[in-house]
């Protein structure tokens, strides 16, 4: 499958029935392409079988009830409607995006409280997300725009307006050459990449910004558990920038990212050195079980 995501073949399911790829489409004033009212997962299916799917059906449910809608299907429904769209697809190796969202209806102002919320999932064929960067290093910018405060929007939502300063950080990132940007949260502490988290190490201890402005992600916490069952310690903390320089090694994690290591972040080099590549092999060889 290739080209423009909207012109393929395929099918995409919606609202409950399997459409034609092409026609997988919404009304010009539905209310998430005004004010971003929706959410959504990401995931990878290895094998014929979805890495961690109900946990991300799940999260999709939160993520709904954290920006205030109720999704009309239940995680048994999800998981279905995932199967579905894989099968008719002929798929067993795929990326898996799940949406919910709200459509067109009665208000069409910040209040939509009484407009319906719609669902689809679409799948295809993807290929690393940083091309050659899981052999070679991924190449960091440092964003101008940092993760808000849990004050300011729902941190731990996989809603799709949360992602509006990542999408300008990676423009920004990828003008300059490079493959993705760090960003710094509202207090000034590395947080993440713009859709990855972010793992350093340090004298054998793996040290990772704690998710308290930002997505603890599902590889994220798959991965810290490989580490500490190879007995390797894992420190959560606020990490400053200017400790960049003290960190040997670099990782991003996600269900994209995978685990892709980092080479460099600004003017800060990173070795891509055995623990990386041993975590990244045996990532791969657990998503394949």
């Amino acid at each position: 499958m290739a080209g423009a995501y909207d012109d393929r073949d395929g099918k995409i399911w919606m609202d409950g029935a399997l459409v034609e790829w092409r026609d997988a489409k919404v009304h010009i004033l539905t209310h998430a392409l005004h004010y971003a009212s929706s959410v959504f997962e990401g995931e990878r299916c290895y094998n014929g079988k979805i890495f961690k799917s109900r946990q991300h059906s799940e999260r999709l449910l939160a993520s709904g009830k954290m920006i205030d809608f109720d999704i009309p299907y239940t995680i048994d429904e999800i998981e279905a409607a995932k199967q579905a769209a894989l099968d008719a697809n002929g798929l067993t190796d795929a990326y898996v995006r799940a949406v919910a969202w709200r459509g067109a209806g009665e208000d069409m102002g910040v209040a939509s409280s009484r407009n319906p919320v719609h669902m689809a999932v679409a799948v295809w064929e993807w290929g690393n997300y940083y091309g050659d960067a899981k052999t070679k290093g991924a190449k960091l910018d440092i964003a101008k725009w940092k993760r808000p405060s849990p004050e300011c929007a729902p941190s731990q939502a996989k809603a799709a307006g949360l992602y509006m300063i990542a999408t300008m950080s990676k423009h920004a990132a990828e003008a300059k050459g490079c493959s993705d940007a760090m960003m710094y949260d509202y207090r000034g502490y590395i947080a993440e990449a713009t859709g990855a988290n972010i793992f350093f190490v340090k004298n054998g201890e793996v040290h990772t910004p704690t998710p308290d402005a930002f997505l603890n992600g599902i590889t994220r916490q798959t991965v810290i558990g490989m580490l500490r069952d190879k007995g390797i310690t894992v420190i959560e903390r606020h990490i400053m920038p200017e400790e960049l320089d003290g960190f040997e090694q670099c990782w991003l994690t996600g269900t994209a990212a995978e685990v892709t290591p980092v080479g460099q972040i600004g003017d800060h080099k990173f070795e891509v050195g055995t623990l990386v590549k041993d975590l990244a092999a045996e990532y791969e060889k657990l998503v394949r079980v």
